[in-house]
């Protein structure tokens, strides 16, 4: 299983969707739940979300790799946990 990395902002309207899909995803499929999921304030964490190649929030890394950028359909987010899982 492989560690997702997402960078959001609190007050981002599309990290808020990401969030409540990565909710409805887990609910949907309880083996993702153990997938570690690491979330990082960028507003707090400068130096590591500086550290990253990345210009739009939500944006999600699998295994150190960026997979999504941006506003994020459920599918995006659906597709995130799936590299994450190994099922894609």
């Amino acid at each position: 299983m492989k560690e997702i990395l997402l960078f959001y902002l609190p007050g981002c309207p599309h990290c808020k969707l990401a969030f409540q899909f990565q909710k409805e995803l887990i609910a949907a499929h309880p083996s993702w739940e153990s997938i570690p999921v690491r979330t990082v304030d960028e507003s707090r964490e400068r130096a590591l979300a500086d550290s990253y190649d990345y210009y739009y929030v939500p944006t999600y890394y699998v295994d150190g790799q960026k997979v999504h950028e941006g506003h994020a359909e459920r599918s995006d987010v659906e597709r995130v946990f799936r590299l994450a899982a190994g099922e894609d």
